[in-house]
């Protein structure tokens, strides 16, 4: 098997693989307000892609997925890149022209949409609530899918005419199923997951799960320890680099500023936790990982 490179983006780097397959390649680089850090956070894309992989697994039986495998051997390396378990070798799928959104508490652009208007997505929700307050329940929220800027929030009924309305409904039940199975199995382990982002597409006249699933950086997790409403609870992702970068001043244009080593030490422990916490397992025993 022959690999060609077809895309490269913030975080992930795809490969034609030949016969209707991709090779998803997960980078170490961190982006934090939509610029890239000149400085790399070790293992990253080993953690996103071990706890997609987990996630594929433990949701099979509610929706298909593209993943055909992570280990090394089913496909060949790429020259100059170390792909061990940071790698997926996927199914190509056609991908739903919306983003896929489940929000369990109100937080991020909702947050900010409800405290102009009461509503999220065009919805009303009760009156006075608090910022990272838990829904009543789970909401499917999509977006639009922006080629250039910022994705932007939609109601479902913008997005039935994008898609279609029977597309909409079984792409929401399939979100929210997800959503809820990981949602249940993250809180017995310490996490909430308070909002994340799918990514759906057609595999074969089915609708499938995509790309990467519940992963600090597609989704909200929060600590069930350090959780209050009224404010943004730290996030078991690149919370210490956006601290820090808040912190000097940065004015959110490129180039960034230079990582500090500590800053970059305290992101990698944040994701090796959270890999951990959810499934379980020694993060030292994935595939490429030489130690935590």
């Amino acid at each position: 098997m022959t690999v060609q490179p077809i895309y490269s983006g913030k975080v992930r780097d795809v490969y034609d693989a030949g016969d209707d397959r991709l090779l998803f390649v997960a980078s170490d680089r961190m982006s934090a307000f939509d610029v890239v850090m000149a400085e790399p956070i070790p293992d990253k894309g080993r953690v996103l892609t071990a706890i997609s992989s987990f996630w594929f697994e433990a949701t099979d039986d509610l929706a298909p997925n593209h993943l055909i495998s992570t280990d090394v051997v089913d496909f060949v390396e790429v020259a100059g890149d170390d792909v061990v378990g940071r790698s997926m070798l996927v199914r190509r799928a056609d991908m739903l022209s919306i983003e896929c959104i489940v929000r369990g508490y109100l937080s991020g652009s909702a947050w900010k949409e409800y405290k102009a208007s009461g509503t999220m997505h065009g919805v009303p929700l009760p009156k006075g609530m608090q910022e990272s307050d838990q829904l009543p329940e789970p909401v499917f929220t999509p977006s639009t899918k922006a080629d250039t800027g910022h994705d932007e929030n939609i109601t479902v009924d913008q997005a039935a005419d994008i898609v279609g309305g029977d597309v909409v409904k079984q792409a929401a039940e399939m979100s929210l199923a997800v959503y809820r199975r990981g949602a249940d199995l993250a809180a017995e382990r310490g996490i909430i997951i308070a909002d994340t982002k799918f990514e759906l597409g057609w595999i074969d006249g089915e609708l499938a799960l995509c790309d990467e699933v519940l992963t600090p950086d597609s989704s909200r997790f929060w600590d069930v320890e350090t959780y209050e409403p009224g404010a943004t609870p730290p996030s078991f992702d690149k919370q210490p680099v956006r601290d820090w970068a808040e912190a000097t001043g940065w004015d959110k244009q490129p180039p960034a500023p230079s990582l500090p080593g500590d800053v970059i030490d305290a992101s990698r422990r944040r994701y090796v936790e959270a890999y951990e916490r959810l499934t379980g397992l020694p993060f030292s025993q994935w595939a490429g990982v030489e130690g935590t």
